[in-house]
């Protein structure tokens, strides 16, 4: 079940930036549109990367974890309901609950590091 669970993170993590880049560039136009819709993306892929992941560069532990967790799950969440697909949007927060819940009950939150 691990597995899977890490699986489906994996495939909502994929999922938020393309929600990011979907909304850059289904609400807005010209500059602006290229701009929102590349950057996006990289900003929070580059946040996700940096303090998230599991080779991150700054790893880090609960409750900052999970706030970043939230906020990036959450970007991808506002990015779907501001562009108008609010259903995705829906299905998409039901998923990050459920994947959330299991890292939990499956115990995969990474350990506080010994200082």
């Amino acid at each position: 079940m691990n597995y899977a669970n890490d699986g489906v993170r994996f495939l909502l993590e994929l999922a938020v930036l393309a929600a990011l880049a979907y909304w850059g560039f289904a609400e807005f136009d010209g500059v602006v549109q290229w701009v929102l819709g590349l950057r996006a993306p990289l900003l929070v892929g580059g946040v996700w990367g940096a303090f998230v992941a599991p080779k991150a560069s700054r790893p880090t532990v609960d409750p900052v974890r999970l706030t970043l967790e939230l906020a990036v799950f959450g970007s991808g969440i506002t990015a779907l309901r501001a562009a108008g697909s609010t259903a995705l949007a829906l299905v998409f927060a039901a998923l990050v609950v459920v994947h959330l819940g299991l890292t939990f009950a499956l115990d995969q939150r990474p350990a506080r590091s010994a200082r």
